[in-house]
């Protein structure tokens, strides 16, 4: 029997599962580090399918997808996108980045899929803005055509981080002092979070504990720990002031969406928080960026629901 599959590759997770009309089915999750290669990983899906030929699949992978060579940016698999594909044996293969994937997972998003926090109705075919924190930080946006939808790919999680207040100052001078260049993905992302923790802690001269992201969120969230929550109201704040970012580079009157692995586990505290009046505070603009609404996605699978949509648009079948 023929099947196609798709896979969503960040830092630290490879999700793969299968499509038939956009619709997913058997979705299996592996650490990209149990695995030499990714078709080390892909293979080990296939074979729990032993009765499946796959043919065609697309891979949405966290890093530029710029030609044939692929290196990944958080991990170490690296490949050739038409070799793997004689590698697999399939007749298609598409290889995208993730917040490409990300980005097309949106019109098909519905009500219960997604969050909003804050501001007007979208606009029916207005520009899109997606990032989303994870191990990395991803970017992109999508634009209405006579064609349908179209990502426009980038690598905004690179871009320069820009401190608004005390705090984000210092932790742009913990972060300066670390690695020299002061990035939104040494902010926003999970290694973000303890950066924002470290240098949080310079500032109000206090011995730092923890250096797990997730142990930082989880006291923050319980209210367990002062340091804790003021870094992830500060992390909420960044992430407001880097959507508005977004949102005035394209004119996103379709909106503003948070995905990625991390934002998702706090949606209420995001809500009690900052966020929006950071998005909101532009100056001059501010008016303008009122009116854009911002969501998060809650959707798990949204990468593997953008890579069904771009392997439905390109693949005959």
């Amino acid at each position: 029997m023929s099947a196609k599959f798709v896979a969503d590759v960040g830092g630290t997770n490879i999700r793969i599962g299968q499509t038939e009309g956009g619709e997913l089915t058997y979705i299996k999750k592996f650490l990209c580090a149990d695995f030499d290669t990714i078709a080390d990983a892909l293979n080990a899906y296939f074979s729990a399918f032993p009765d499946m030929h796959f043919s065609a699949g697309c891979i949405a992978i966290a890093c530029p997808v710029n030609g044939d060579w692929i290196k990944m940016t958080n991990h170490t698999w690296a490949f050739s996108a038409n070799e793997l594909q004689q590698t697999l044996s399939l007749e298609w293969l598409g290889v995208i980045n993730d917040f490409t994937s990300v980005a097309h997972s949106i019109p098909a998003l519905s009500e219960h899929q997604k969050v909003k926090i804050g501001g007007g109705e979208p606009s029916e075919h207005g520009n899109i803005a997606v990032f989303g924190p994870g191990t990395g930080l991803g970017v992109d946006h999508l634009t209405w055509t006579e064609a349908g939808w179209k990502a426009l790919d980038g690598e905004g999680g690179h871009v320069d981080f820009a401190p608004m207040d005390e705090f984000d100052f210092a932790i742009w001078q913990h972060i300066k002092a670390l690695h020299g260049h002061v990035s939104a993905e040494e902010v926003l992302s999970g290694r973000g979070i303890v950066h924002i923790y470290q240098g949080i802690a310079a500032l109000l001269d206090l011995e730092p504990e923890l250096n797990e992201p997730a142990s930082i969120t989880q006291k923050a969230i319980e209210g367990s720990c002062h340091l804790c929550a003021k870094t992830l109201q500060q992390f909420c704040k960044i992430m407001g002031s880097f959507g508005g970012n977004l949102a005035l580079n394209l004119a996103t009157t379709g909106g503003v969406y948070i995905g990625g692995g991390i934002a998702s586990r706090f949606i209420e505290f995001i809500q009690s928080s900052d966020f929006r009046q950071r998005f909101e505070d532009k100056g001059r603009f501010a008016d303008y960026v009122q009116r854009i609404p911002t969501y998060i996605i809650t959707e798990p699978d949204h990468g593997l629901l953008g890579a069904a949509a771009y392997l439905e648009q390109n693949y005959a079948g």
